[in-house]
């Protein structure tokens, strides 16, 4: 017969409990807490791809972007309808900007997003910083000539849907955050594009197109807005041109 090995009753303690707490790991879900919103199965949510600074994930310059496949099934949902009358319209009926607290207004807000190195005054204003123009990829270090351009201009919106709504839906609209709404452009880009739809006016730089066409449609997705044809024939060239 062997020699039986005597193991102090300490160690075997420590023993039985590193096995438990293995076992406890097992199918946990870990790092899921208890706000965590798990996703349909039983997996806990992946980690959030934003960086902690606000700004939307490298590649896209817009918050809320979606990829072209999504973009493609919303394109193909919207409602095709003429353009609506512009009577009655103004701009005014689209506050803004808004307050966003700190004495920060949605323009400034947008402009500390999309640049970088941003510094600001006590009001806010944004005094330095550089910030490079989706649509023409040029770079500009004075804030007074980056206009924030709405993706979906408001007068774009009325004729397609928002003459219809109140007043607090359109200032959501103007002011949005969250949703690819608002950019950073130069002055002279935007002015160019005026309210004009994706068929009567483009990025001139066509990097900018794949973002562009799923911008734009994520936007009249999201508000329930109508498109004309040849408007989603262009959004859909556009979407052609993403990769993959």
């Amino acid at each position: 017969m062997g020699r039986q090995i005597r193991v102090p009753g300490a160690v075997l303690a420590a023993v039985v409990l590193l096995a438990l707490a293995g076992c406890s790991e097992v199918g946990s879900g870990a790092g899921a807490g208890p706000g965590d919103d798990p996703k349909p199965g039983g997996a806990a949510p992946a980690s959030s791809s934003a960086p902690s600074d606000g700004k939307p994930p490298t590649g896209d310059v817009l918050p809320g972007m979606v990829t072209a496949s999504v973009a493609r099934t919303q394109l193909a949902a919207l409602k095709v309808a003429a353009p609506g009358t512009m009577s009655g319209y103004s701009r005014d009926k689209f506050t803004h900007w808004a307050e966003q607290g700190d004495k920060c207004d949605t323009r400034e807000v947008i402009l500390q997003r999309d640049g970088a190195k941003v510094t600001r005054d006590s009001q806010c204003k944004a005094v330095s910083g550089t910030w490079k123009s989706l649509y023409d990829e040029v770079v500009v270090t004075e804030a007074s000539k980056i206009d924030i351009d709405h993706m979906v201009p408001l007068a774009e919106g009325w004729r397609s849907g928002a003459a219809g709504w109140d007043a607090a839906k359109r200032k959501a609209f103007a002011n949005d955050l969250t949703h690819p709404q608002l950019l950073a452009v130069t002055a002279s880009s935007n002015r160019s594009k005026g309210d004009q739809s994706p068929d009567l006016w483009q990025p001139p730089s066509k990097k900018a197109w794949c973002q562009y066409g799923r911008a734009w449609t994520t936007v009249k997705s999201t508000y329930g807005l109508t498109v004309t044809e040849p408007e989603k024939k262009m959004l859909s060239t556009m979407l052609d041109t993403c990769a993959g």
